[in-house]
């Protein structure tokens, strides 16, 4: 039986946990950074991941599924539920005007221009449910595939089951401005090893605190950091069976390489002024969403396995329950952005190999009685564009109105099997074992969306 291991915290470096490449089950404790990358389980389709949260829940009938069945029936009175229970509410028609784009004629909400411009590289899922209608649980689902215990993050398997492509940089970074509902708990690695944690970065103007070193001469440096090797692997050595000894030096070589590296892959100076207009990065800017999605391209670019973008805060928090008008600004701080993400990893030649998933907690009611939506679970819409996937489709069919999945339906586990299968990881077998049993991110459930893969 693997021990728990518990989730270290040292002076808010961000660089406790800090990558290092896991391995599959079975892999002995000590073999905490391979030097080449553990195989997958078959040839991936992406080698890296870009995934964006859009907190609160967007609207799926206001962005990417119309219904045009609401404004004929505006008004009707149907039974839903709110979060108090079960109630008869009126059908409430979207404000937003759904237009055909690309070749392929998907339809997209004015809300969304830029990102309806790039239809044809769009998969839209439009049949996804979760199990709990609460932001907190639903969160966790979506990040951990369980909605009630916190388990290990999506990033965290991933980095688990894959390594990492640069011991200079962690395998799994968050961008995250403002914590999200379930906080921290969203990017652990829990019961895995805890250099598979989330190491977050904060947008601003110091967004991985004390990473400057206190010694600046590079001999200096080198000298010490031989020291502190020598006195922590005579500690570890003494407590075979600890993970938490191994993985706090590990984080600490690994922040040794950061001290180099990620200063230089969050200046954009070398950026050309038209790259930053595509994304709409302002000068001396350094935590808008823009740069936040620029970010995300140059981790990729320099080896980072999995980055995640949290766009959350009381600004940016996508719960509209009292006019559904509030997604206009939310959605205006991010189209931009997304679409240029995309064009940029496409004229890189980097979306071959790079999985963009655009994701939110759970969708918003097709009815209410005012002018805003409530929280909805039964049925929902998220994106996948790149590496693997198909673009210019959608799967799934909700009914006439939004409320329920009539076709195709689409689990969070089944959305998460599908991404880790399009990195090469088959979800039944990517398992770690812990407390007597075999965990895994779809715990018993979840099959390949098989219909979206090109």
């Amino acid at each position: 039986m693997r021990p728990r291991i518990r989730t270290m915290d040292r002076r808010q470096m961000g660089l406790t946990a800090l990558a290092a490449a896991g391995s599959l089950r079975g892999a002995l404790a000590n073999d905490l950074r391979p030097v080449v990358p553990p195989s997958p389980h078959f040839t991936p389709k992406a080698r890296h991941l870009i995934k964006v949260f859009l907190t609160g829940g967007f609207s799926h009938v206001d962005t990417f599924d119309p219904k045009p069945a609401l404004q004929r029936d505006k008004g009707k009175i149907v039974e839903g539920f709110n979060l108090r229970g079960v109630a008869q509410v009126p059908l409430l028609p979207s404000p937003f005007r759904f237009t055909p784009h690309g070749q392929s004629g998907l339809m997209v909400s004015e809300l969304f221009p830029n990102l309806g411009s790039l239809a044809d590289d769009l998969c839209v899922i439009r049949s996804l449910h979760t199990d709990i209608v609460e932001h907190f649980q639903a969160a966790l689902a979506m990040h951990t595939g369980s909605a009630t215990i916190p388990l290990p993050s999506m990033g965290a398997w991933l980095s688990y089951g894959l390594g990492t492509l640069n011991p200079n940089l962690p395998p799994f970074v968050v961008l995250c401005e403002h914590l999200p509902y379930g906080g921290s708990q969203v990017w652990d690695s829990n019961f895995l090893p805890p250099v598979h944690q989330g190491v977050r970065v904060i947008p601003g103007t110091d967004p991985i605190p004390n990473l400057q070193p206190a010694v600046k001469e590079a001999s200096l440096r080198a000298m010490e950091a031989r020291l502190l090797d020598d006195l922590n692997t005579r500690y570890a050595d003494a407590r075979p069976g600890d993970l938490a000894p191994p993985a706090r030096t590990d984080s600490f070589r690994t922040a040794r390489g950061m001290m180099e590296i990620a200063p230089r892959v969050l200046d954009f100076s070398s950026e050309t002024r038209q790259t930053l207009d595509l994304y709409g990065v302002q000068p001396d800017d350094r935590a808008s969403f823009a740069w936040q999605c620029l970010a995300a391209r140059r981790l990729v670019e320099n080896g980072v396995r999995t980055v995640e973008i949290i766009d959350s805060g009381a600004t940016n928090n996508w719960d509209a329950h009292s006019n559904m008008q509030e997604h206009r600004p939310k959605a205006k701080r991010v189209d931009q952005a997304l679409a240029a993400l995309i064009v940029d990893l496409k004229r890189r030649g980097m979306l071959a190999d790079t999985l963009v998933a655009i994701c939110t907690e759970f969708g918003r009611t097709p009815f209410d009685g005012g002018l805003g939506r409530n929280h909805w679970h039964r049925a929902f819409t998220c994106l996948l564009a790149g590496a693997g996937v198909k673009g210019g489709i959608t799967h799934g069919v909700t009914d006439e109105y939004g409320i329920d999945v009539a076709e195709k339906p689409c689990h969070v586990h089944d959305y998460h099997a599908t991404i880790l299968h399009l990195m090469g990881l088959d979800h039944e077998r990517l398992t770690y074992r812990h407390a007597g049993r075999d965990y895994r991110l779809t715990d018993v459930a979840g099959k390949v969306v098989r219909g979206i893969l090109a």
